[in-house]
């Protein structure tokens, strides 16, 4: 593991990171348009900007229960899929952090899909979840 500037964001009261190469913008939320035969992680496509992007619901995706929709609710764009950009809906974004190797550890073994965990970053008396997104976007199509 190498140290890396992460963008994390919340799902809930726990929070997640994705390396901020892999985001290309953040954005509000957006209509979502369903798409029959979608996978159950997929909320639908959106419209940005005349280009059609999938948007996957990471609630749905690790298994959380819905919540309420609200103001602070955006779709992180990244890169890393086969597809090309996908959107990501989360709760809110909570600030770009960079980890020092000190600050990171492996995921732990046994009981997790490790391969969508990068690491673990501890910082400020927290842990935070740093996703492989490439992995997280592969394995729910």
């Amino acid at each position: 593991m190498t140290a890396a500037t992460w963008l994390t964001f919340l799902l809930g009261d726990d929070e997640y990171g994705v390396e901020i190469l892999k985001v290309r913008e953040i954005i509000g939320m957006l209509p979502i348009t369903p798409v029959p035969g979608s996978p159950p992680s997929l909320d639908g496509v959106v419209n940005l900007r005349g280009r059609v992007i999938p948007v996957m619901n990471l609630r749905r995706r690790f298994g959380l229960a819905p919540s309420e929709p609200h103001p602070e609710n955006v779709i992180i764009v990244v890169e890393g899929g086969s597809k090309g950009a996908t959107g990501i809906a989360v709760d809110r974004v909570r600030e770009v952090a960079s980890f020092a190797d000190t600050d990171l550890e492996p995921p732990p073994a046994g009981g997790i899909d490790a391969n969508c965990v990068a690491a673990l970053g501890k910082r400020d008396g927290k842990v935070r979840i740093l996703l492989d997104i490439s992995h997280v976007l592969t394995a729910a199509s």
